[in-house]
């Protein structure tokens, strides 16, 4: 049983009985290899969102049509990656126990694996969808394997080869992508080959895991980013790969990797505002109203 946030994002202010999906925030970017301040991501998002609106023009949906729960940030310790992704593995498991959906808000992209072991617990034969402008497939960065530039390998060490499915991949070393040519499905610089993926993974009746860097977004549309990468995707793209996604069994996700104070206009924050709320109907509109 979990307590309502005092500010929750915008439409999310369910009961936690009541809820389909539980947002939970991972306030960490002690790993953060270049400009620091995704951890201040989640807590913007929420704030935030109270400028743009519940309803979707995109999928004409609302999400006051539906019942979701913010269980607002975790109290993460800074000092310690495996402590911080312990308490993650711990939340995200109180959820899919209770049955329902942990939607995870970063945070950087190490946040990921603490959700990922405690779904990979519950679900036999996962897959991992996972949109990004890095690979993440190094063993190490800088002698530490709990880093976001790792968090994909250490993903892969837990479901294994040919259940990761990378989109809009345009950086990395060589090695992460000889890595790649091995061991994971990856589809380079946009979304070419997602809606196949989708197809077969809802034939097998698979579980997904759907993990969004917002990085993969171009820096034009979203400059608010600890690493940022020419050559990314639209938004409008964007959008119109979550709803592939969400096509399929989709079992939990996240959203990470804004670093609000970087775009002073706020024009980063409340893109990522809507690629949640888009998110969220995505996934609520295959429940019941």
């Amino acid at each position: 049983m979990l307590d309502r946030n005092i500010e929750t994002f915008i439409g999310c202010d369910s009961e936690y009985e009541e809820a389909n999906i539980v947002l939970f925030g991972a306030p960490f970017d002690s790993t953060t290899s270049f400009r620091p301040g995704a951890r201040f991501g989640s807590a913007a998002m929420r704030h935030e969102s109270f400028g743009i609106e519940t309803y979707s023009p995109y999928q004409d949906e609302d999400l006051t049509d539906y019942r979701v729960f913010d269980s607002g940030d975790m109290e993460l310790c800074f000092g310690s990656a495996a402590e911080a992704l312990d308490d993650i593995e711990e939340r995200a498991e109180i959820i899919l126990n209770d049955g329902k959906l942990p939607l995870l808000i970063g945070g950087e992209h190490l946040v990921t694996l603490g959700s990922v072991r405690a779904v990979a617990k519950k679900y036999e034969n996962l897959h991992i969808i996972h949109f990004d402008a890095h690979a993440d497939l190094r063993d190490d960065y800088l002698g530490v394997k709990l880093s976001h530039a790792c968090v994909i390998r250490r993903c892969h060490e837990l479901v294994g080869d040919g259940h990761i499915h990378q989109f809009c991949i345009r950086s990395g070393e060589r090695e992460e992508f000889k890595f790649a040519d091995a061991h994971t499905d990856m589809h380079r610089f946009d979304f070419d080959g997602l809606a196949e993926v989708v197809e077969k993974l809802k034939k097998e009746q698979a579980p997904v895991y759907f993990t969004i860097d917002l990085d993969c977004l171009d820096p034009s549309a979203f400059p608010g980013t600890g690493t940022p990468e020419a050559g990314g995707v639209s938004f409008k793209e964007l959008l119109g790969a979550i709803e592939k996604v969400c096509e399929a069994n989709v079992v939990a996700a996240d959203v990470n990797e804004l670093a609000p104070m970087l775009d002073a206009s706020g024009a980063s924050t409340a893109v990522a505002c809507k690629v949640l709320r888009e998110l969220l109907l995505a996934l609520l509109k295959k429940t019941e109203k």
